[in-house]
């Protein structure tokens, strides 16, 4: 159970609606290779390389509308020692062949080591900070997505960001998800497509001594 402002979310209990194989098939027959970036699967595993400093994707072609829970296991492949970055509630804007509207979340990005979270395209929503100690080639178990515009990251069970977008995306409308290389080489594994169960809760402070 993660506790979020004025929410519990049931991680485990949150329904699979898709699992993708890490294979050759499934990396041709269900993503989309973006942004110029090097894609291919083997040994029950995804890798991405994109040496430039842009998103280098694969986009996912089917759609999840709705709150999304992406939950998988990656790591940065030595030397590589940053930026493993995955979006949901998003799309892929064909006329300027980039990424269009998403919520962007990443770890050991921003330039100086940060988990983060960013809004696409205008990138005027923004929020990251330093305090996660990351382990380059480590392999790391990532659950993160939204409810309703409250976004969260948990990294090996622990709560690590979570922010509230005032305008959330119209997750009707928006529902691609994918995964980036910037200028980093990276490995996924146990890709899952989940829909957060959660529930409301009412939070309020019990008496302490010392407080009157």
């Amino acid at each position: 159970m993660i506790e979020l402002m004025r929410k519990q979310v049931d991680l485990d209990g949150s329904p699979v609606l898709f699992e993708y194989p890490c294979t050759p098939d499934g990396l041709a027959e269900q993503w989309d290779v973006r942004g110029g970036a090097t894609w291919q699967a083997r040994d029950g595993l995804f890798e991405g390389a994109n040496p430039r400093n842009c998103p280098g994707m694969i986009v996912s072609r089917a759609d999840y509308f709705g709150d999304v829970l992406l939950d998988f296991e990656a790591r940065t492949v030595p030397p590589s020692t940053h930026d493993i970055d995955w979006m949901w509630n998003g799309c892929w804007d064909e006329a300027r062949d980039q990424r269009g509207t998403a919520y962007v979340a990443g770890l050991q990005g921003w330039w100086v080591g940060k988990v983060g979270f960013e809004r696409s395209p205008d990138y005027k929503l923004n929020v990251a900070t330093p305090l996660f100690a990351f382990e380059p080639g480590r392999w790391y178990h990532v659950q993160s997505g939204s409810i309703a515009g409250h976004v969260f990251v948990v990294v090996d069970g622990a709560l690590v960001l979570e922010v509230t977008d005032p305008d959330p995306i119209d997750s009707a409308r928006f529902g691609r998800v994918g995964f980036e290389a910037y200028a980093s080489r990276i490995q996924l594994r146990a890709i899952q497509v989940r829909r957060p169960l959660w529930q409301p809760v009412e939070r309020t402070y019990p008496p302490e001594d010392g407080a009157e």
